[in-house]
């Protein structure tokens, strides 16, 4: 017969980290607190004897590599942010506003991996980037068992619509644009067939992510990538909210809080189908 374990009298509370390379894929540290220690009240994140600041651990998390855990709510729920420009394999000025792929990589693997964290909200407002790191990215969040849910704010560009369909559930607030274009590359290409069949075969892998994790059809898809008169100089299609639901790129109008309470659904959700231990 199991006996239940003597309680200490003290209480564990969880310090939020900010992920990097460098640390481990434990997101949270335990630390022992004497409950009875006024100076350490109810729902307070704590991690050393004088009381870390966690809204300047989150701070510090979101400036330097876009993610921050919450602490304090119903779910240990994490946000990431993308903005501005995905960058690549090449560093963008300093001047420009960045997402970096090889933060965002192994953050997500932290957050999969980690037992306390039980949802990722992701907020959008990029104007696209490296196709490649984009992807990537995309693939990792469409690949991942905890729950996630992402919102476009602002806008979800070019490489940007396969980040905002890779969520499990996606959102989009009504003043929110999307723009869906044809690949397009800078710099100097071989003016051979083979540099057209390369972008054909780079624009289908996009297709097909975007078609895999959404409502939309891969005919309704091209037919918006290859407008005319949209775009000034350009071919594709400006989307806002609403059309971005009505043609199946995104799930739901919403904001911040529907996205949060999907998540806590599919976070209950998932404990009450979860075997309870013998």
């Amino acid at each position: 017969m199991s006996k239940k374990k003597k309680s200490s009298g003290k209480k564990t509370a969880y310090a939020p980290h900010c992920f990097c390379p460098s640390f481990s894929a434990q997101a949270y540290t335990p630390v022992e607190i004497p409950s009875h220690d006024p100076s350490y009240p109810e729902g307070r994140n704590d991690d050393t004897p004088q009381g870390r600041n966690v809204v300047d651990d989150n701070g510090a998390c979101v400036k330097e590599y876009g993610i921050a855990a919450a602490g304090g709510g119903k779910h240990n729920i994490y946000c990431l942010n993308i903005i501005g420009q995905i960058e690549g394999h090449y560093t963008l000025p300093p001047d420009a506003k960045t997402t970096k792929y090889e933060h965002i990589i192994p953050s997500l693997v932290a957050v999969e991996q980690d037992e306390n964290a039980e949802g990722l909200i992701i907020l959008l407002n990029t104007v696209g980037g490296d196709v490649e790191a984009g992807l990537a990215i995309a693939e990792l969040v469409a690949g991942m068992k905890t729950p996630t849910a992402s919102i476009v704010l602002g806008g979800g560009h070019s490489i940007g619509v396969p980040l905002a369909v890779c969520a499990k559930r996606t959102f989009i607030v009504p003043s929110a644009t999307m723009t869906i274009h044809p690949v397009r590359m800078n710099g100097p290409i071989v003016g051979v067939p083979q540099t057209i069949s390369y972008f054909m075969k780079m624009q289908d892998r996009i297709i097909r992510f975007i078609t895999d994790n959404s409502k939309i059809t891969e005919k309704k898809l091209r037919e918006l990538l290859m407008a005319t008169g949209e775009i000034v100089m350009d071919i594709g299609t400006v989307v806002d909210g609403k059309q971005a639901v009505e043609a199946g790129l995104i799930d739901a109008i919403g904001g911040l809080s529907d996205a949060v309470q999907w998540l806590y659904s599919e976070i209950e959700r998932g404990d009450k189908d979860r075997p309870t231990p013998a």
